[in-house]
């Protein structure tokens, strides 16, 4: 039998959580010999609602959007320095839109066989569900989905991968 899991994507959002969720997938490509994708997708549809309620103006979205990008292009290279120090290459892909339609169309263009994502956070309403971008990217994503828990187990599962 061939591998199932020949491609990850690990979406990382800025949580410490999505994080822990890349210390797992980096075990997980690590032991499946897997090609290991990492994306961080900024999220603009959240900022032009922004500005479209008025909470922000035209020119702060602007500047938010460049620290947001700021912060993609490091938690990326702060997630591929976590598979370097265990022998694994990341891909990174920086992305701008809605996350959950962005990672969904990575998943089709680059074959990707398994989403592994960070734990859902906890829904106070049915209204909260349709606004967290992980339940939305494991909901429509056209592949297996992997939702990474215990954040002690998996750091000390990365911590003894040799």
């Amino acid at each position: 039998m061939n591998n199932p899991i020949r491609k990850i994507l690990i979406n990382i959002d800025g949580t410490e959580q999505s994080i822990v969720a890349a210390q797992y997938a980096i075990c997980l490509a690590r032991l499946c010999s897997a090609e290991l994708s990492a994306c961080y997708i900024v999220n603009i549809k959240a900022l032009n609602e922004l500005v479209r309620t008025g909470i922000f103006l035209k020119e702060e979205q602007e500047e938010n959007e460049r620290e947001l990008e700021t912060d993609a292009d490091n938690y990326l290279r702060y997630v591929h320095e976590l598979g370097m120090a265990k022998g694994i290459s990341i891909i990174k892909i920086r992305g701008m839109g809605s996350p959950n339609q962005e990672i969904a169309k990575l998943i089709r263009e680059r074959s990707i066989d398994l989403l592994v994502i960070s734990e859902l956070s906890r829904i106070g309403s049915r209204r909260d569900e349709f606004y967290d971008e992980n339940e939305r990217a494991m909901r429509s994503s056209p592949c297996s989905v992997l939702v990474v828990k215990n954040a002690e187990y998996v750091t000390h599962l990365y911590e003894s991968l040799v």
